[in-house]
């Protein structure tokens, strides 16, 4: 897949993301030449929209592929516009464990982590 003439998306991601990032796609078998993270927002969540994160096999035709720590991140043509300057992060507290998001442009969110509002 060429990522030429595509647009410039900036995903950052914690060491601490990156390594459960390639836990899971171990776990699932996924191979970081081909497979990667899909980072998506979705309508719903608290606040208007929510994050979704999953491991897939290949990026789609019409995917933003980035390189990130040895693995590739896919972003759909939707969620550009929401994920371009994302801070992914993992933490683990007590109160449980899971992935955050720093977004630059969200107008708003709620405590949970994982839905904003632009």
């Amino acid at each position: 897949m060429s990522t030429t003439n595509q647009p410039e998306l900036a995903v950052s991601m914690t060491a601490a993301a990156a390594a459960e990032v390639r836990k899971f796609m171990e776990a699932e078998k996924v191979a970081p030449d081909v497979g990667g993270l899909r980072v998506a927002v979705q309508p719903g969540g608290c606040s208007g929209f929510k994050y979704s994160l999953l491991i897939e096999d290949k990026p789609a035709d019409d995917d933003t592929v980035v390189t990130q720590d040895g693995f590739k991140v896919f972003v759909d043509p939707f969620s550009m516009q929401y994920i371009d300057g994302v801070t992914i992060d993992y933490t683990s507290s007590m109160q449980g464990s899971g992935f955050t998001f720093k977004n630059p442009n969200s107008s708003g969110g709620c405590g949970c982590g994982s839905s904003f509002s632009a």
